[in-house]
């Protein structure tokens, strides 16, 4: 280990004289203390962890503080070297950053109201010390490096949560080395098919990518040798995932993804970038709309650079960026290089830096959990375009944001008054998405009457949604009132729940502490102006109500025990009715029961007697009581006859992957499933559905097929629905 530790120490001097060698030493010797006898999962010791990820903390060019506080992130959860001791032997501040990094690793990623909570500890830590972020970025790149040692279910758990929060959070602070191996090293767990597929395709074509980039590297030096333009020039091959997402999005194969090579060229000054791109596009066809303009109009995280896709003679497209040297070491390490370049923000680089984070904060205010959190996606994920105003300020959206968006992104009184916009000065529909140079206009008006409601389905951003859904909550809240009641009202009726909802205390009670609400109006009011929606409120009293039947009917058995009720009537189809003889059978769609449910029959007019399971939301017994009778499996038939089979839903939600429906299906074929009907539809964000109707022989069957679906890559769940056929 003292090689590890002189390697890192060396690094340290060459990246940063300043740094203070004696007090990383005594952390590193406090961390090899701490963690002494400890294991890592791949059987090393376990400080060679640390040093790693001090390592590449020493790579972003952080400074003495960090380095300690990478040596020691693990010490306060794993050992009991704990919070006082680090700050009285490395100060608060080493301290502070110790804590802060291992608040974020007990996050959990799970269910929506907790990573609600812990989505927010998150940025709020970010915002008081981005250090923190950094470390903790620096932490799981090591551990994705490592996570072949991990159990599979874990692996992918956690290559998961890297893809969703980690990637996106190093892309919004511009760190694209970091966001590009964590990638890259998450998509090799979560589809190691396809991972390997582009692997072995890049391979194959290295020689051929090698001499293309040569010469086009040739070409290009040569002629801004002759226009005396210092440059340097690199070439490369665009990362896996970035050539995965292509080959998904435009299904296609590796061999027929042609521009996954860049050429980059770093110069002196800003007018040599457009110098160079005057040249470029001499040399060789630029491709309509491919070019894309970010030092005049930088990204949000601070990325500057001249992008423009071009055509070679060989008819291949490739992407050439243009940049200077110090827009260079902003792409490579985004906020890192403020300090490695600049020891540290100064209060106005801060601001501006983290005026994102901020803005998330200040959309978790009366918005659901399900909600922030996808809303926390789109920021993140989401591209750019650049509009201008009137007065020619530049202003950056995410794609597909209306004139709204902007309109409240300006400020909350222009959105509160806007009537109508002008795109590129022409009058233009409020829901027009914008477009990168668009030049867009707000018409507001003195006497306009607030937002409509109809917006909060047009606009785009976070920031827009939260404060239309604050003015209907503070504008209008006797409106709101009137409007949720009704809207609950009219649900509670169509689900029959109106009557256990108002004449029962408790499911109130539980209903109102499940969305912190201390009154009906209160309630009324959230679902008038959006802040919550009707499917959870209906949800939660289903819930509550078939529980409450749940415990009356285990109370009412308690209470009468009663002996197995006589057999006298047999069907055919596996199932006997009590006091029905050569009854007509029918399995009801709403929970399509089989073998292994408690069952309950309903004499319906005309048409036999309809079986329900007995935790359906359609079983009503006190409401009809007269037409429910008690139904039971035929256990005789069972056993004489293996080959019964009976229909049933399954809704599969996956991750958009490819191969996961071929998948599924020979899980199906491996089970000796019959299947009558198999759809898959994709949704938002990346995920999408598989509805599958299946024959079983029982829930004995079913669970085993759901636990053999549940285990396939790419599937997130599995569970029964509704048969609608």
């Amino acid at each position: 280990m003292q090689n590890k530790l002189d390697f890192l120490l060396e690094r340290v001097q060459k990246q940063n004289p300043q740094a203070n060698i004696r007090k990383i030493r005594a952390a590193y010797e406090c961390a090899a203390a701490a963690h002494e006898g400890q294991k890592r999962k791949n059987g090393e010791p376990y400080i060679i962890h640390p040093v790693s990820v001090a390592e590449i903390i020493v790579e972003m060019g952080l400074d003495t503080d960090s380095i300690c506080a990478g040596l020691l992130h693990d010490c306060i959860e794993d050992t009991e070297f704990g919070y006082k001791e680090i700050e009285n032997k490395f100060g608060t501040p080493v301290a502070e950053l110790v804590d802060g990094v291992t608040r974020l690793g007990m996050l959990r990623y799970s269910k929506e109201q907790e990573q609600f909570e812990d989505l927010r500890k998150m940025f709020m830590a970010m915002a008081k010390d981005i250090r923190v972020i950094l470390i903790k970025l620096a932490d799981r790149l090591h551990n994705a490096r490592t996570f072949q040692y991990l159990p599979e279910r874990k692996q992918r758990d956690k290559a998961l949560e890297t893809m969703e929060i980690y990637a996106p959070i190093a892309h919004r602070l511009g760190m694209s080395r970091i966001k590009w191996e964590l990638e890259d090293l998450s998509l090799k767990v979560l589809d190691p098919i396809g991972y390997n597929e582009i692997v072995e395709g890049l391979k194959a074509q290295s020689e051929q990518h090698e001499e293309f980039l040569k010469r086009i590297q040739d070409c290009i030096g040569k002629k801004l040798e002759e226009a005396h333009i210092r440059h340097a020039l690199s070439a490369r091959v665009k990362h896996i995932y970035s050539i995965y997402r292509k080959m998904y999005a435009q299904h296609k194969t590796i061999n027929e993804i042609y521009d996954i090579c860049a050429v980059r060229v770093i110069v002196d000054s800003v007018a040599d970038c457009y110098n160079v791109l005057g040249y470029v596009h001499d040399l060789y066809k630029p491709i309509p709309g491919r070019f894309k303009d970010y030092i005049s109009t930088p990204k949000p995280n601070g990325y500057q650079s001249l992008h423009t896709t071009v055509i070679g003679r060989e008819g291949i497209p490739f992407e050439i960026q243009i940049r200077t040297e110090e827009m260079h070491k902003m792409a490579e390490y985004g906020v890192a290089a403020h300090w490695k370049y600049k020891q540290g923000l100064d209060k106005k680089g801060n601001e501006e830096a983290f005026a994102w984070i901020r803005q998330m904060l200040e959309a978790q205010q009366d918005t659901e959990a399900e909600d922030f959190i996808k809303n926390i996606k789109v920021d993140l994920f989401a591209d750019e375009v650049f509009v201008f105003t009137p007065k020619g300020d530049v202003v950056n959206m995410p794609a597909g944001a209306t004139p709204i968006d902007l309109a409240y992104a300006i400020h909350s009184a222009v959105g509160n008054r806007m009537t109508g916009c002008k795109l590129n000065g022409r009058i233009a529909p409020i829901d027009s998405q914008l477009k990168n140079g668009d030049i867009v206009e707000i018409l507001t008006s003195k006497e306009a009457h607030g937002p409509s409601r109809d917006w909060l389905k047009i606009i785009k951003t976070t920031e827009a949604r939260s404060k239309i859904k604050q003015w209907f909550k503070k504008e209008c809240r006797e409106e709101n009132i009137v409007n949720g009641r009704d809207d609950l009202d009219r649900e509670l009726r169509a689900n029959l729940l109106y009557n256990s909802f108002y004449e029962n205390e408790d499911i109130q009670k539980n209903t109102l502490n499940k969305f912190s609400f201390a009154t009906l109006d209160e309630l009324y009011a959230a679902i008038g102006y959006g802040g919550i929606t009707l499917t959870k409120v209906i949800n939660k009293v289903k819930d509550d109500v078939g529980r409450l039947r749940r415990q009356h009917e285990q109370a009412e058995r308690a209470a009468h025990p009663q002996e197995p009720p006589r057999r006298t009537s047999k069907s055919t189809t596996g199932v006997v009715v009590e006091g029905i003889d050569n009854c007509l059978v029918k399995f009801a769609r709403c929970c399509t029961p089989i073998p292994g449910d408690e069952i309950i029959g309903f004499v319906t007019r005309g048409y036999g007697v309809s079986i329900h399971r007995r935790d359906c939301t359609n079983v009503h017994v006190d409401e009809d009581p007269e037409r429910w009778v008690k139904a039971w499996w035929d256990e005789d038939l069972a056993s004489s006859d293996r080959t019964s089979r009976f229909s049933t839903g399954l809704q599969i939600s996956t991750r958009s992957h490819i191969g996961v429906l071929s998948d599924v299906t020979t899980v199906l074929a491996a089970c000796k499933i019959n299947v009558h009907d198999l759809s898959a539809r994709d949704l938002n964000d990346g995920f999408g559905i598989i509805n599958a109707l299946v024959d079983v022989a029982g829930v004995h069957q079913l669970d085993n097929l759901i636990s053999r679906l549940r285990s396939i890559k790419g599937v997130l769940d599995v569970t029964r629905t509704v048969d609608t056929n």
